[in-house]
């Protein structure tokens, strides 16, 4: 939660700290567009891919210092460290995966069987498996000992562009340009949910950290979140204008950022509290929240505000290493719940979806049995307050508190 990295087709690797007060770094080093980063378990070191076809190995700091080798013969679509942070795994237009040590940046070994480029690779929780994506219309499981390739899901109408494992590590999930996302069980090799929730191409996914949530970004302008345990969509999210091209969860899944050909990274706080995930997932209700649940005995379906954080970089000097960040927070009061706020620049929205999108309820693996619960947590309930004044007070509070940023801002 001290940053975020971001890569693009400007060809450059921006590192964004989270404190408003600090700057953001700038990594220049490779010479075409970047299509894929990721940070180390330990956070020490920051790996990027690039349709140069190289792979850097970054320091994340002012200095900017990498390491570069040619890791395949075409665009680089992906690359994942392992669970240790001992291995790289980056798939390539080349139609090839490779596995690659980090410290040494040797090259260990390739899996070649798909037949069209390989848009996406990941090691599974316990590194045991490679899951991996192509244009060829197939989604492969790799042992990752044997090197073999142990089973291969067929699309039909489409080819993914993204695929995760499921933190239990017993399904996988998929972003198709079918417009679906599609979750397998790897030991039954059967469809478990199947989402048919957006209008465009699916570029991304992210898993929460409880595994009960999955969010997508898709060509549509749109996230979603969908409940996996009940199967089913339960937020809609706007804010960026043209395709959403990326999306991630923070390791914790207290936040998760978004990127979108519009150039701009959003980082927005989920307020799901994973503390106890194994009955209840509980939504918290402050004024400050980014997703808020209707009341229980509600029966319309308002529209809930979210706002995010817009990452800017600004800088004097284009020669400098490192860009100065102006970290603005797109916030602006809310006269009422039920009304959306529609104005692009002051933020942006989120609509809950009350019908289920998907054409299986069937149970996700290492996701509880019981259904999930969206909860109202109301600071005034355990202190003997009236709902409507605690209501009100929040309101206030929140109020003065966006007054407060925004002269922040202004300073």
């Amino acid at each position: 939660m001290k940053q975020i990295a971001t890569g693009s087709m400007d060809s450059c690797v921006m590192i964004w700290n989270m404190k408003p007060q600090m700057r953001a770094y700038r990594f220049d080093g490779h010479k075409d567009g970047v299509t894929s980063v990721q940070f180390s378990p330990s956070g020490h070191l920051l790996a990027s891919a690039s349709r140069d076809k190289t792979v850097r190995l970054w320091v994340p700091s002012r200095k900017a210092e990498s390491i570069a080798y040619r890791a395949h013969t075409a665009t680089v679509r992906s690359v994942n460290f392992s669970g240790d942070g001992q291995t790289l795994v980056t798939a390539s237009d080349d139609k090839t995966i490779k596995v690659w040590t980090v410290h040494r940046q040797k090259f260990l070994f390739s899996l070649n069987q798909h037949i069209n480029w390989v848009r996406c690779a990941k090691f599974s929780p316990d590194d045991r498996l490679i899951v991996s994506c192509s244009d060829d219309k197939t989604i492969k499981l790799w042992d990752k000992n044997s090197r073999e390739c142990i089973h291969s899901f067929y699309e039909h109408a489409g080819y993914a562009n993204h695929v995760d494992f499921h933190p239990s590590g017993t399904c996988i999930a998929a972003a198709s340009t079918d417009n679906s996302v599609k979750v397998w069980d790897i030991r039954s090799h059967k469809m478990l949910q199947h989402y048919q929730v957006h209008s465009g191409v699916v570029n991304s996914l992210s898993f929460h950290s409880s595994g009960n949530f999955l969010i997508t970004a898709s060509s549509d302008s749109t996230m979603k979140i969908l409940d996996l345990v009940e199967g089913k969509l339960l937020y809609t999210l706007h804010g960026h204008q043209g395709p959403v091209t990326s999306v991630a969860f923070s390791r914790t899944g207290e936040c998760f950022a978004s990127g979108g050909s519009d150039e701009e990274v959003m980082v927005w706080k989920s307020n799901f509290d994973s503390s106890d995930c194994g009955d209840t997932v509980r939504l918290q209700h402050k004024t400050t929240s980014s997703i808020q649940a209707p009341p229980a005995s509600s029966t319309a379906q308002p529209d809930f505000s979210m706002r995010p954080h817009v990452l800017r970089s600004q800088t004097s000097d284009p020669s400098e290493d490192f860009n100065r960040q102006d970290f603005q927070t797109a916030v602006h009061p809310q006269s009422n719940s039920r009304s959306s706020i529609h104005n692009r620049a002051a933020q942006s929205h989120t609509s809950r979806d009350p019908t289920s999108s998907s054409t299986h309820r069937t149970q996700t693996p290492g996701v509880p049995q019981n259904s999930s619960h969206v909860q109202e947590q109301s600071q005034a309930s355990d202190g003997g307050v009236h709902p409507g004044l605690a209501s009100t007070l929040e309101h206030i509070i929140g109020q003065l508190d966006i007054l407060t940023q925004e002269l922040f801002l202004d300073i």
